[in-house]
């Protein structure tokens, strides 16, 4: 294991390609404790991030394959139509730092365009699904540094230390409109904490999913084959697995519904009884019948409402490629020295 540490491109050290993950993911004691005080407030709540252990994961790559899900295919034409001037407005020699990468799909897109990249480093919270992508990045760029790292992006971290002495900046990557499950004022904050990590100089590649027609917005996140439900549903059982709670999964069900006024997608579990659910030395939740649980937000933007936020992060708008239909937006930013 490779324990230096870095915040900028000047004092990266090298690294063996095929080095392990660092992992820095949250206790089981951790999630149990956030996950009870989220419910215990006058709206109960649970954050996103609990989506994604391995079968969540799974589930969500799923969900990026639905007829209705548009976000997905529509970011990675993107990605696909404007790879090469998009590589070269990052710049050679980057080190990529990917936050939440998933399956990596959108990366590799991108990778194939930067073929001189010095490090990548995949940031997601669910071990077993990053070690996967992890191994097939490095069977695929076998030269390339690929430092995954197992952790909760939305907390402060340190980058490991990787890549050539020649690299000449970070390129931090975010894809998948998942800035939106932010409210503007922690987006702002995170925003602000990855310019922190990655220097000052860095750049910032993002996905935005952009207003548009609310029908198609609700119709994304209520697909007929019910692998939303499954997905908001997961979360549940998700706690029931790893902190012993005694959620009945089949007295929630799922609710989706965009909220035109707040320009956001709201999900909720709503329990069809009342109940009462156990978490093991921390007590009872009780629900009233109807009550629900706040499980995402998934706020959308124009593309100059996205780039002032930015800019309150410290940002400058260098480009933004956006798709014929105008539903997805991908943005360039750097650092505003």
């Amino acid at each position: 294991m490779i324990t230096s540490f870095a915040t900028n491109a000047d004092s990266l050290a090298e690294l063996d390609p095929q080095d392990e993950a660092l992992d820095l993911a949250p206790s089981a004691d951790q999630v149990r404790a956030e996950a009870v005080a989220a419910l215990s407030a006058p709206q109960k709540s649970l954050p996103c991030r609990l989506f994604y252990d391995e079968y969540g994961s799974q589930l969500f790559d799923q969900i990026c394959e639905l007829p209705e899900y548009y976000p997905t295919r529509t970011e990675l034409k993107i990605m696909r139509d404007y790879a090469g001037e998009i590589a070269m407005a990052l710049g050679r020699r980057s080190i990529l730092v990917e936050y939440g990468s998933g399956s990596s799909t959108k990366t590799r897109v991108l990778l194939d365009h930067l073929p001189d990249a010095s490090a990548y480093i995949p940031i997601e919270i669910c071990r077993e699904h990053l070690e996967q992508a992890a191994e097939t990045l490095r069977e695929r760029y076998p030269s390339l540094a690929v430092r995954p790292v197992c952790a909760d992006y939305t907390r402060p971290l340190a980058l490991p230390g990787v890549g050539r002495a020649d690299a000449e900046r970070i390129a931090a990557y975010f894809p998948g409109s998942t800035i939106g499950n932010m409210d503007p004022a922690t987006a702002i904050a995170f925003l602000t904490s990855i310019r922190a990590t990655c220097g000052a100089a860095s750049r910032l590649l993002i996905g935005v999913d952009l207003k548009k027609d609310p029908a198609q917005i609700h119709a994304a996140y209520n697909d007929a084959a019910g692998v939303t439900a499954a997905f908001n549903l997961n979360i549940l059982r998700r706690l029931n697995h790893e902190c012993g709670s005694n959620f009945d999964l089949d007295a929630f069900c799922h609710y989706a519904f965009f909220n035109p006024a707040q320009g956001r997608v709201e999900m909720h579990l709503v329990s069809l009884e009342r109940q009462e659910v156990l978490f093991p030395g921390q007590g009872v939740i009780y629900f009233r019948d109807g009550e629900t649980i706040h499980t995402e937000s998934c706020y959308k933007y124009t593309p100059q409402e996205f780039a002032d936020l930015a800019t309150l992060a410290g940002y400058r708008c260098q480009n933004a490629w956006l798709d014929a239909d105008h539903l997805f937006a991908v943005h360039l930013f750097e650092g505003a020295q």
